[in-house]
C-alpha cells in the first residue's frame, strides 16, 4: 500500500450508542417511565478519537470490525458524510452498541454490549499496511486490537490507549496499561488508590506520560522521570454543560494533539482541559467537535488570569 503517510491511525472502537436523558442515574419506583425522545448516534470511544483528531487537523485513519447491520451502515454513512478515511472487516457478531443514561447535569452511565468474543483478532493482513503508514496510533481497549503490539515496537510507532474507568487490577485493561507510550484513564474506580496505580504503570511499562482525568476535580499527570504526581484543575467551562459523553475523548486529542506539536505537559493539559469542557457543552455523543483555531482562541481565554 502507498501514499501518504497518516498522522495517526485509531484502532477500534466504533459503533452506536442510543441516549436516555434521565432525571437520576437510578432505578426509580415502578416498571416503567416516560423520557424526552431517546436518539441514537454514531460513537463509541474509537470514533470519538478519530473525529477529534480530524477536526483538529490531523491526517487521520480509522480500523475496526464493524457488523453487516443496520448499525453498521449508519457509521458507514456518518463517516462518509464527515471525511473520515474508514477500513473495516465485517464481523459476524455485529456492531457494537451502548445504552447512556444522562441525567441533568450531564453525567452519564453506560451500558456497553460488547458483542464481540474474546478471541476475536483484526487480520494482521488487514492492519498491518495501515500500520506501516503511521507516525502514531492510539488502541482502543477493544480486545480485537490487543496482539498489534509487537508490530508496533517493531516499527518503533508511538502509541496510546485510553483505560477508562479501570479499577488497576483488571486484566484486560493492564494489557494495553504496560505496552502503550502515553496511557490516559479515569480516576472513577481507583478509590485512594489512583498515585499507585499511575506509578505502577510507569514502573512496570512503557509508558512516558501517565494522565488520570477527574472530572470537575481536573486530572492527575505522572511523567516517566518525574517522582511527582502533578494535579492540574479543572478549566471552567464556556458553556452549559448538558452531556459528558465523549469528553474523555476530547480530551486526549488535544492533549496528544499539543504533543505532538512540541508543547510541555502544561499546554497539553490545558488543551485537553478546553477540548473535554468544549464537549459537555453538546448533546449526544461526538456530535460537535473543536476545531483548531476554536482550541487554540479558548486556551488562551482559558489562561488569563481571573
Amino acid at each position: 500500500m502507498s501514499g501518504p503517510r497518516y498522522d495517526v491511525l485509531v484502532v477500534g472502537g466504533t459503533g452506536v450508542d442510543t441516549i436516555v436523558r434521565v432525571d437520576a442515574l437510578e432505578v426509580p419506583p415502578g416498571d416503567s417511565l416516560f423520557v424526552p425522545p431517546v436518539r441514537d448516534y454514531v460513537g463509541h470511544t474509537g470514533n470519538g478519537v478519530a473525529l477529534g483528531w480530524q477536526a483538529l487537523g490531523l491526517a487521520t485513519k480509522f480500523i475496526d470490525f464493524l457488523g453487516d447491520d443496520v448499525q453498521g451502515r449508519t457509521v458507514l454513512a456518518a463517516y462518509e458524510e464527515h471525511g473520515l478515511d474508514f477500513s473495516h472487516v465485517v464481523s459476524p457478531h455485529g456492531t457494537p452498541r451502548g445504552i447512556n443514561l444522562v441525567d441533568p447535569q450531564g453525567r452519564r452511565f453506560s451500558f456497553y454490549d460488547g458483542r464481540h468474543p474474546a478471541d476475536l483478532r483484526l487480520p494482521r493482513s488487514f492492519y498491518l499496511p495501515h500500520l506501516e503508514r503511521a507516525r502514531h496510533v492510539h488502541l482502543s481497549i477493544v480486545g480485537h486490537n490487543r496482539d498489534m503490539y509487537e508490530d508496533i515496537h517493531r516499527l518503533g510507532i508511538t502509541s496510546s490507549t485510553d483505560l477508562h474507568d479501570w479499577d488497576g487490577r483488571n486484566p484486560h485493561h493492564r494489557g494495553y496499561a504496560l505496552a502503550s507510550d502515553y496511557v490516559f484513564l479515569s480516576a472513577a474506580a481507583l478509590h485512594g488508590r489512583l498515585e499507585r496505580v499511575m506509578r505502577d504503570i510507569v514502573d512496570e511499562g512503557r509508558a512516558r506520560i501517565v494522565v488520570a482525568t477527574d472530572g470537575a476535580e481536573g486530572c492527575h499527570v505522572l511523567v516517566r522521570g518525574e517522582d511527582k504526581v502533578r494535579h492540574f484543575p479543572a478549566v471552567r467551562p464556556e458553556r452549559p454543560v448538558v452531556d459528558s459523553n465523549g469528553a474523555g475523548d476530547a480530551f486526549v486529542t488535544a492533549f496528544l494533539h499539543t504533543l505532538f506539536e512540541g508543547g510541555d505537559v502544561e499546554r497539553c493539559v490545558l488543551a485537553g482541559s478546553v477540548s473535554g469542557a468544549f464537549a459537555c457543552g453538546a448533546a449526544g455523543t461526538h456530535t460537535e467537535f473543536i476545531g483548531l483555531p476554536e482550541l487554540r482562541a479558548a486556551c488562551a481565554r482559558a489562561a488569563l488570569p481571573d
